[in-house]
């Protein structure tokens, strides 16, 4: 289950990656503009404001955060199921495709299937080697739930811009470094994961082991993240693509 309120904690550092790619789509007048994972619908709807001709549609697998998007053209939907339309001239799938297992195909599936013309872009998080992931795969395996803490279900820039070979790519990573204010008694990087990473251990560990996890881990991670000056320095490594047809 995503809860939204635990995702947005730090909304604007988790919003700037998609603004950044969303940048470097060059499409004009497109006639449809799909966000897919589109979560609470709040990046979406910047893709009304940029294309307002277009119709824009959000797909996401999470009631809970479908329920909290505001005005507009938003369903639950598993992307992994989704096909472009005849007019879907721009694809935008920000922090998703790292959830859906076999996603390569997909990414090369929706290139074929696009318009001349039409855009594909996506972004991943490519931080599974961090200390973070580590170690939450670390202690994962030590409370017995290490089956569901992930390797690296993504691939670098230049796997993917070969993946989709026959379009124009552009293809980079970027680390962000973000300062995470500590405001409170939880580790920030611990309270950044909540949002996302942790999601199924939470869902794998009853209430008292869940805790047990999260104060191990969190202990682990001060030492990893040592705060400084009031925050915490994060780096967080981004892959993006962007394919025109």
């Amino acid at each position: 289950m995503w809860d939204p309120a635990v995702y947005r904690r730090y909304g604007n550092e988790r919003s700037r990656p998609f603004f950044d790619l969303v940048a470097r789509v060059g499409a004009e007048s497109p006639r449809a503009v799909v966000d897919l994972g589109c979560g609470s619908g709040e990046l979406t709807g910047t893709l009304a404001e940029r294309w307002p001709r277009a119709r824009v549609s959000g797909i996401d697998s999470s009631p809970e955060m479908i329920a909290k998007a505001g005005a507009g053209d938003f369903r639950v939907g598993d992307i992994a199921d989704w096909q472009p339309g005849p007019d879907t001239d721009v694809v935008i799938t920000n922090a998703a495709l790292q959830w859906v297992p076999g996603h390569q195909r997909m990414l090369r599936s929706w290139a074929d299937a696009l318009p001349p013309g039409g855009w594909l872009a996506m972004q991943v998080p490519g931080n599974f080697a961090a200390p973070s992931h580590r170690l939450l795969r670390e202690v994962a395996g030590e409370f017995g739930v290490g089956h569901v803490a992930r390797e690296a279900p993504v691939d670098d820039p230049a796997d993917y811009a070969a993946l989709l070979a026959g379009t124009r790519v552009d293809a980079w990573e970027t680390t962000y470094l973000h300062l995470l204010p500590v405001d409170g008694a939880d580790h920030p990087v611990l309270r950044w994961m909540e949002g996302t990473a942790l999601r199924p251990v939470r869902a794998a560990l009853d209430p008292a082991a869940w805790a047990d996890f999260r104060a191990e881990l969190g202990g682990r991670l001060a030492e990893a993240y040592p705060a400084g000056h009031g925050h915490v320095a994060f780096p967080f490594r981004r892959i993006f693509v962007v394919a025109s047809i």
